[in-house]
This record gives C-alpha cells, structure tokens and sequence, in this order.
C-alpha cells in the first residue's frame, strides 16, 4: 500500500510520471531512512507512544532492512513510489500493527529532508577527503619541480618567469579554499530536520533535541517552517561548493591539455591516460581531462536546475522539491569521480624540464628590466616607458635564477608550500574527527548488542 491510499486509485500515467525515476534514486537512501526510523522510534518511545520493547523491535527490524539492502534483498519498487513506503510496508508485513506506528508524528516532507541531509553529511565528508588527496598530489608536484622555470601568461600572451611549482601549488591553494566551502556547508546542513512534519509541527510534545543528539546533529533546525522551505537551498549551497571545485579542475585541466600540445611540451601524459583516434594513427588523446572540463558545465547546469525549481516557490512542501534530488546526487557522484580521476592521472605527468628552459625568450625578462632600473633609483614611469621603447635591448637571463631570487612570500623563490601542508593535516584532523562522530552515531543505534545486551 501507499501510505497516502484513501480507497482511490491515481491514474496509471499520471503516476507514473510521478514517481519518475524515485524508486531508483531511494535505493541509495534506505540506510539513512532506517537510521532516522530508529532515532524517531527511540523519540516516541521516549515520550510515550511507544513502549522501549517496541522501539527495540522496531530497530531490530530497521537494522535488518539495512542488512538487506546492502546484499541486494531489499530494493524500492515503483508501486511503493519511495524508500519510506518501501520500509514501512516491510515493517508492517514483519511487525503487523506495530509497523503502522512507527509513521506517528512525521510525515514524509521531514522524513526525505533528514535522508538527504545525513546523505549529504557523508558525502561532503567523502568530497572532502578526496580534495585532501588532490591538494597533497599537488603539492608533492610543486615541491618535486619548484625549480623548473615555465614562462608565465596572462591574456594568455608570454608575460613573466614562472614555475611548475606556483602553477601547481595555486590549484593547491584553491583546492584548500573549497575545503573553507565544504565545512562551512558541512555546519549548514549539520541540524536536525526531524519533527518539522508537514512543516507545521504536531500537536503531540517531540523531542526534537533527543532525535538530533541520536543522530550526531549539531543542532535542531528551529522552525519547523523554514525545515522545508530550505529543501533546495540546502541542495544549491552543497552543488555551489561542487561548482567551484569542477571550475577549478577545469581550468587546471585546460593547462594540462595546453601545457601537453608539441607546441609547448612542457608536460606528457602517460598513454593509459590517452585514447587514440580511430582515423589519426598518430593521435594521442587528452579525453579525461576534457571530460572532467566538460562536466564542469554540467555541474553548473544542476546548480541552475536547483535554483530555478525553488525559485518561485511558496513557503511549506511543494511537489517540485522532488526535483532536486537527482541533481543533488548527479552533482555529488561527478564531482568525487572527477576528483579521483584527476588526482591519478596528475600524479603520473612527466614533466619535460628541456623544453621548459627552450620555451624562455628575452620580452620575459622586460619587467625585471624595469625593476633592475628602480633598484637604481629612476622612477618606476620612467623605467618602464625606457624599456618599453627599446625592448629589443632587452636580454634573456637564467630563468632558474629568476624565478628563485623572487623571495617574498607567495613568490617563485618561496612558494610557502608548507603552509598548504599545514593545512592539509589540519583537515585531516576535522575529516577523522568528524567520521569518527558519525561512525559513532551509526553503531549506537544499528549495533544490536545495544538493543539486546547479550
């Protein structure tokens, strides 16, 4: 049965295109459905609707369920329309009326809101944990080749000396920075959803603070209003992170394939990585990192997807949030796979260090020219309009020795890779902590040595 089912049935297509494809996307959901079934259960207990025999049997039987999921027995099917139906419908062909309980001041709007944010909670964790990995391969880059000169660009036009160590060590930096992102949504998301109902409490008296320290919230999310009216908000600050994270890996994607092409060759790519052609014998195919910048756009399409549908939206539970769950879980799938794609292809680059020194021409060095004149005493103006007019007096130096006598902090010559090391223990630190927190939360209410002492 469907939980809504008053004696009418819907008609075939309608329903249908209802449902779409919301049996398949609730299969990755089940656990955390049986989790917060748990946790709500242990609530009611606590105030009385339920007697501690029945949570337990309740929690027996959830905890079976996840079993189940997890070797394939326990699956969603289309006529239960979602995970909720799915296990409700288990609970009461195994509990009889006891199953029917367990629905008892909750309702399916806060029931998917809590499904999704303990989702979400383990995935930005995983997001997380892989940009650590990213961001140590890059830095080990940085640090292996800090000394390997490459000419600099900007408008994409030879501009100054550079280096393989500060092209690489900025995606580090920027990689950290979308840490700042993730944890700062991390804590966002971090609040209790459950006992907001149809958005408008019950009238019995919850424990909404007990549910929220049963499953490790940091908090309850107060208004039981705002709980769903932040459906799809919540999805768009998580695909925001995921956006900035893609946008980076595509612009050092799109180095790679430059930085790849004969005409610089100050990088090669493994042939593992390099599909050929079927016409072109020669050919030697970047196509994961054209992906990877490719899927950068469609993460931006799932961020404007979300935005729209929650756009026009009036306050409490609208059928259109049904819609942001997909992009959200697309957008959290791209992205760790892009991340772990590109994290094992950067780690095997070469880096071709002769055609990096015969790519430096004497126009490199004309803004060192400059600043060599204002050591002496002229006019920064002044020097620059002297060297301006006579740039074929400029000469080519050592960009080795360019590039490391640049000494302040930031520069060619002190990259500060330690500091992005700093950093990268310290998230270290939080992610372990914090996994440890949620691996906690799930022992104490799955382990049934807790629920039947032995």
């Amino acid at each position: 049965m469907k939980l809504w089912e008053k004696g009418y049935q819907i008609d075939n297509l309608v329903e249908k295109f209802m449902t779409g494809d919301d049996p398949d996307l609730d299969e990755v959901l089940i656990e955390y459905d049986c989790l917060g079934s748990m946790a709500h259960a242990k609530m009611l207990a606590k105030i009385g609707v339920l007697t501690s025999h029945e949570a337990d049997q309740l929690s027996l039987a959830l905890h079976h369920i996840i079993h189940l999921a997890k070797t394939g027995d326990f699956t969603v099917q289309f006529q239960e329309e979602d995970v909720h139906t799915a296990i409700e419908n288990a609970l009461t062909n195994q509990l009889g009326d006891l199953g029917k309980k367990l629905h008892t001041a909750r309702s399916r709007n806060d029931q998917i809101i809590l499904d999704l944010r303990l989702y979400a909670r383990d995935k930005i964790i995983c997001l997380m944990s892989e940009i650590l990995k990213v961001s140590e391969v890059l830095c080990l880059f940085a640090k292996k080749h800090r000394t390997i000169p490459i000419p600099g660009r900007t408008h994409f036009q030879r501009a100054m000396p550079s280096s393989m160590g500060l092209w690489s060590l900025a995606f580090a930096e920027s990689m950290l920075d979308n840490m700042v992102l993730l944890q700062s949504t991390y804590r966002l998301i971090d609040q209790n959803p459950l006992g907001s109902a149809a958005s408008y409490g019950v009238s019995l008296d919850i424990d909404r603070q007990y549910t929220a320290q049963l499953l490790g919230f940091e908090s309850v999310q107060n208004n039981v209003l705002y709980v769903n009216n932040s459906r799809g908000k919540f999805e768009s600050v998580i695909l925001s992170c995921c956006v900035q994270i893609m946008n980076d890996l595509s612009k050092i994607a799109t180095d790679i394939i430059i930085f790849c092409t004969p005409e610089f060759g100050y990088l090669v790519l493994p042939d593992k990585f390099c599909p050929g052609s079927s016409l072109m014998p020669q050919k030697r195919n970047p196509c994961p990192l054209e992906l990877i910048r490719a899927k950068s756009a469609t993460l931006q399409a799932l961020l404007f997807q979300v935005l729209e549908i929650i756009r026009g939206l009036p306050s409490g539970y609208n059928r259109d949030f049904q819609e942001t769950k997909r992009p959200l879980m697309q957008g959290f799938e791209t992205t760790l796979m892009a991340l772990a794609v590109f994290r094992r292809v950067f780690a095997e680059i070469e880096v071709d260090k002769t055609q990096c020194l015969r790519s430096f021409s004497s126009e490199l060095f004309a803004t060192d020219k400059v600043l060599a004149l204002v050591k002496e005493g002229i006019p920064f103006r002044d020097a620059y309009r002297q060297v301006g007019s006579a740039l074929e007096q400029v000469t080519c130096h050592d960009p080795v020795e360019n590039i490391l006598s640049k000494t302040h902090q930031g520069a060619t010559g002190n990259l500060g890779i330690e500091l992005s090391e700093h950093k990268i223990k310290s998230y270290q630190h939080w992610v372990e902590q914090t996994s440890l927190q949620i691996a906690k939360m799930r022992k104490s209410l799955i382990d049934t040595t807790i629920l039947f002492p032995v």
